[in-house]
């Protein structure tokens, strides 16, 4: 019986293979474009950190008179993130490469520049909220250690940074040089800490943006102990660096106890996140 010739064998697409097909190329074209298409997002990453007990471009931070001042050791770092311009094109690549960088963060525009459509109004609505904390900072500290702004005055200088988000550790540098932890020592006990958060007169602490690019920029820095809004701490436990303790604050009053608390090596009196 002769062998019978060997045929190849073609399956016909189906209707539904048609269908699927026919509707993937507008999807995979519109990903291809999507590529290319700016995208309402600003990509940001940890910024400077800046001690406010010591000096930026050669000006004392914090500066007191009418009360008497005391020389500090350790480091109160207030902590920042850069974020790119209200006008620099995001293309969808560069979110997905954002989302897979744990040293990087993919945010609304809206919510990094709420205000302003040029560049100018971006600074100066920065410039206003940073003369906002620096004033609500001085009130709040002074109010804390019971002396009167007619008699005491604080001038606090921070150039190339804005926004409100100093306020807390602004607060914290002016306690610490006219009163330290209240007993003759350092509030930072000798160590290295940074922070974010708002500061109102009253002492209450806000929540601020980008907490996880901040701790990683207090770490590179060499801070050892983090002071974060109690609300936003479990922003603040991702990706927190090795090394870098948290701790949760909501008044300025817990932000105090828990230094001192440091200082004096009582560390199972400390909240954590």
């Amino acid at each position: 019986m002769p062998a019978q010739t060997p045929t190849a064998r073609f399956s016909r697409p189906s209707g539904r293979t048609r269908i699927l097909a026919v509707c993937a190329a507008p999807v995979v074209a519109l990903f291809a474009v999507a590529a290319f298409v700016p995208l309402p997002f600003s990509l940001a990453q940890p910024g400077s950190t800046v001690n406010v007990l010591g000096a930026d471009k050669g000006k004392p931070v914090i500066t007191v008179d009418g009360a008497g001042t005391r020389p500090t050791s350790g480091e109160l770092r207030m902590t920042t993130i850069v974020a790119t311009g209200p006008h620099v094109d995001v293309s969808l690549a560069d979110v997905v490469r954002g989302w897979f960088r744990s040293d990087r963060a993919v945010m609304p525009r809206d919510s990094v520049y709420p205000v302003g459509d040029s560049d100018q109004e971006v600074s100066e609505h920065n410039a206003a909220e940073m003369k906002q904390s620096q004033d609500a900072a001085s009130q709040a500290a002074l109010r804390y250690l019971r002396k009167s702004p007619k008699d005491v005055k604080v001038g606090l200088s921070l150039a190339d940074i804005g926004g409100p988000s100093a306020g807390l550790l602004f607060t914290l540098g002016i306690i610490d040089k006219v009163d330290g932890d209240g007993r003759g020592g350092d509030l930072t006990g000798g160590r290295t800490i940074a922070g974010t958060g708002t500061i109102a007169p009253d002492g209450t602490v806000g929540a601020v943006g980008g907490v996880p690019l901040k701790t990683q920029a207090a770490r590179r820095d060499g801070a050892t102990v983090f002071l974060v809004p109690k609300a936003e701490c479990s922003d603040a436990r991702a990706n927190l660096p090795k090394g870098l303790r948290l701790v949760p604050v909501k008044k300025l009053d817990d932000a105090v106890t828990s230094l001192r608390a440091l200082a004096s090596g009582q560390e199972d009196k400390v909240p954590a996140c």
